[in-house]
């Protein structure tokens, strides 16, 4: 049981931490569909930093160090997103998709350097982090704590404040519901949304470390990142755009793929006989269904998608 809850709130935090980067994304009227791409780039610049900061550092180091790495890799690689829908007007769902297939390559060949620099007979695309990923973890009474788990608590916090407290959530809002309105009372639309996608980098870079950390100690990079970006787009809708419906949507679809961990630890479910891949689909199958029930009453921001132009007022 305490090895479920670890899981459940380990893969909850990763579907977070993405699913609030799309939601202020959204909120600003950008759809970024290339949140797996900026997981992908992210788990790459953090997994790099794990093996580049020295192991003998403190743990506050190795945590800092690897967060900021695939928060930074993440916001850069949000950037592609900002100037091609935002500055160039392009259409934000082929961008997205096309970020995604991007990244995927890209961290493929990169980790294929990297390996190959330090050993030439060496052309695997994984990275291994056995040891600084000890840091991560704190032991409490058989339940291992990671600090990403806080920072996914801390960003949930941070993110209500933000959005529904400050002046500048509700500048993004007005944007993602009315940019004309916005801007003929002084609101820089533009500047608005290119907050908005880099807020979205920050969090869904953080989600990629989160994500490849969470239950191995290397990563395959060529897998991506199986589809937790997508996952984290239905977590979002589902909790209806607002941070703390999608810490409990998060929970939810969380516990599903805890379940393809700890399966066999529950005599009943190893009774049953059903294959691992099952319970590997068990959260894709879960969103179908939540969606297919649940969107029809989705309350997106209204001028999501829709590119810019004062011409337009």
């Amino acid at each position: 049981m305490i090895l479920l809850l670890q899981y459940t709130i380990i893969f909850a935090s990763v579907l977070m931490l993405v699913a609030l980067g799309g939601c202020f994304s959204e909120h600003s009227g950008v759809i970024n569909l290339g949140l797996e791409g900026i997981m992908v780039i992210g788990a790459l610049g953090g997994a790099v930093a794990m093996n580049i900061i020295p192991s003998t550092a403190p743990a506050v180091v190795m945590v800092l160090g690897t967060a900021l790495a695939a928060i930074l890799c993440g916001m850069i690689y949000s950037v592609l997103l900002a100037v091609a829908c935002i500055n160039l007007k392009a259409d934000q769902t082929l961008v997205g998709t096309a970020m995604n297939m991007l990244a995927t390559a890209a961290a493929t060949v990169i980790v294929r350097a990297v390996n190959t620099a330090s050993d030439p007979n060496n052309v695997s695309t994984s990275l291994q982090y056995i040891e600084p990923k000890q840091k991560f973890l704190v032991n409490l009474g058989g339940f291992e704590f990671n600090w990403f788990m806080l920072m996914a608590v801390v960003a949930l916090i941070v993110s209500i404040i933000v959005l529904y407290k400050t002046r500048f959530g509700l500048r993004l809002r007005a944007c993602g519901e009315n940019p004309q309105a916005a801007d003929s009372v002084g609101i820089n639309v533009y500047k608005m949304r290119w907050a908005g996608v880099l807020i979205s980098g920050l969090l869904g870079g953080l989600g990629g470390i989160v994500y490849i950390t969470a239950g191995v100690s290397e990563w395959k990079f060529e897998v991506g990142v199986a589809g937790f970006g997508f996952l984290s787009l239905a977590v979002m809708i589902f909790g209806q755009w607002k941070p703390e419906k999608i810490g409990l949507a998060a929970l939810l679809f969380g516990f599903f793929r805890a379940l393809s961990n700890v399966y066999t630890s529950f005599g009943w479910l190893a009774a049953l006989n059903l294959p691992s891949t099952f319970y590997n689909m068990l959260p894709y199958i879960i969103s179908l269904v939540v969606l297919a029930f649940t969107s029809k009453n989705s309350a997106a921001p209204k001028a999501e998608g829709i590119p810019y132009d004062k011409g337009t007022r």
